[in-house]
């Protein structure tokens, strides 16, 4: 079946205060809606895909929703694989700026050292236990505020990877079907991060 990515958008002061160890189930508590007289409560779209509870004032932590991609994470994995193929063939300002905005959210220039696996430092419980589920990504606010400075620098010139996809990754199996398919999972992670950025919170990825 494969990993699903559950995407958070959160206010760190907040999770912040929560203890480690519940932190994880924090996230999942806050954006869990149950049942009431047999039917769900209302959550409305945000931005494209933010899931804001009817009580969004109060809301501290929001799940985002991917319009792109069918919330799998492989799509995701396949597109951070797409870009360590091609990123040689880059020219360096955008090479450099788009290794800021993608790593630690859809790749790791070295993978060994994802700091999601180990819980971020200590912000999370580390994967120690095949029942807890371990953190697929970590971007505290101010690794967003870089990488929302390093998407505004390469948005406009996301034509210039087209060659270098083509030459690397048009065909293999295991990495995005298309050109445009790859280059709109990047500007919707643009758009998350942009938002993430300006509340100046953090986003964590669950499976």
């Amino acid at each position: 079946m494969g990993l699903d990515l559950t995407l958070f958008m959160a206010d760190w002061e907040q999770l912040n205060a929560v203890p480690v160890k519940d932190r994880i189930q924090a996230l999942d508590d806050t954006t869990w809606l149950p049942e009431i007289d047999g039917e769900c409560p209302q959550r409305y779209g945000l931005a494209g895909g933010w899931l804001w509870p009817s009580d969004r004032g109060s809301a501290w932590c929001v799940e985002y929703e991917f319009l792109t991609t069918t919330g799998a994470y492989r799509e995701h994995a396949r597109a951070g694989d797409a870009w360590d193929d091609m990123r040689p063939l880059v020219d360096a300002p955008v090479r450099e700026a788009m290794d800021t905005f993608l790593v630690g959210l859809i790749w790791d220039a070295d993978p060994a050292g994802d700091p999601a696996l180990t819980g971020g430092g200590g912000f999370f419980p580390p994967a120690t236990d095949r029942r807890r589920p371990h953190v697929l990504l970590l971007c505290p606010p101010e690794a967003a505020t870089g990488k929302a400075r390093a998407w505004k620098r390469v948005e406009s010139r996301l034509e210039e990877l087209r060659q270098p996809f083509a030459a690397e990754c048009e065909g293999w199996a295991g990495r995005p079907d298309t050109f445009e398919d790859f280059t709109a999972l990047l500007r919707e992670w643009g758009d998350v991060i942009t938002e993430v950025a300006r509340r100046s919170w953090g986003l964590v990825g669950l499976p």
